[in-house]
């Protein structure tokens, strides 16, 4: 008998057995290759995701501060956030400054003089509406951006639309200035102190009620009055300015969680009651007293003093609101 007759049937062959473990380990080797790959392929798209993201957060760091590049890239690697950076950044503009030279000399009388003669009306000693208009532009600013009336608080403009000489080389100086991009970092740091100063948006907000009078008028007129609210409350909701605060006193007890105080819909609330009340206008009193009920009031309005010294409308406008919160609730 030869030694293949010897073999048993189910016997598979010498050669056989080899070509099997060889061509499992084969299909095995593939997919780990293909595992391996679609791994690699999920971390490289993660990371480009992340680094986009951390583009964004530069690019808005540059465009809120006017810092460079390279220090927005500093300061958000060392406190993560973007809002916390650019906190940081105004505290302490020049920890990570690399590419900024500081200023070493006072700004110059003479390049702000020049700097006004640019945009002065050719018929007036002011700078009026079209040179406004092109100082917006300069600034890279929509002129119903709320930040130019902080603009218009630091620089002392008489009204919406003008700026006076001695207004314009004064307020630029005491901020730094004598130059456009110092100008650009300078409005950047008003829109941001705007947001999250409360004492620096109470400052703006009462400058804002006489900008907008007309000559001889004593109160605001209403719809001018509405406009600068739409502007001020979101922006001052959203940085924190308005937050609200147990006394009108202090703003020493901040509500930190957002759980009492004015909601963006009480905005138009108030527009709709002072729409329906009818009037011309809003008294100084009103504007002025408007911003310490905003802080102080409770988000269900259960708390307003009727006996306190409030200007009659805010007293009606409460009893519209509860009514409005009862309605919402049945």
């Amino acid at each position: 008998m030869t030694i293949r007759e010897q073999q048993p049937k189910d016997y598979l062959g010498p050669s056989k057995i080899p070509f099997s473990i060889s061509a499992l380990a084969l299909v095995v080797f593939v997919l780990l290759g293909v595992f391996t790959l679609l791994s690699q392929k999920h971390r490289l798209k993660e990371m480009s995701s992340k680094s986009k993201a951390s583009d964004v957060d530069i690019a808005s760091f540059c465009s809120v501060t006017g810092a460079s590049y390279k220090d927005a890239k500093k300061f958000l690697e060392k406190h993560k956030r973007l809002d916390a950076a650019v906190d940081a950044y105004y505290s302490n503009p020049n920890s990570f400054a690399t590419s900024t030279k500081p200023q070493t000399s006072a700004p110059s009388t003479s390049k702000l003089n020049a700097s006004f003669d640019e945009y002065k009306d050719p018929d007036s000693e002011d700078i009026t509406i079209n040179g406004t208009i092109k100082l917006c532009e300069d600034l890279e600013k929509d002129p119903e951006d709320v930040v130019l009336l902080a603009v218009a608080y630091e620089l002392k403009a008489p009204e919406i639309g003008r700026w006076t000489r001695k207004g314009w080389v004064d307020g630029w100086k005491a901020n730094g200035c004598d130059s456009l991009p110092a100008m650009k970092n300078a409005v950047a740091r008003f829109g941001h102190q705007l947001s999250t100063d409360s004492a620096y948006f109470r400052k703006v907000y009462l400058y804002t009620f006489d900008l907008g009078r007309t000559d001889g008028a004593r109160s605001l007129a209403m719809e001018t009055a509405q406009a600068f609210w739409s502007l001020l409350i979101p922006h001052g909701l959203k940085g924190g300015a308005l937050s609200h605060i147990s006394s009108t006193d202090s703003d020493d007890d901040v509500d930190m969680n957002g759980a009492e105080g004015w909601r963006p819909e009480y905005t138009d609330w108030w527009f709709e009651f002072l729409n329906e009340k009818g009037g011309k206008g809003v008294s100084k009193d009103t504007w002025s007293m408007f911003l310490d009920f905003m802080r102080s009031i409770d988000a269900k309005f259960e708390k307003y003093d009727m006996e306190a010294a409030w200007p009659s409308t805010i007293d009606y406008f409460v009893e519209f609101a509860k009514a409005r919160l009862a309605s919402s609730r049945a």
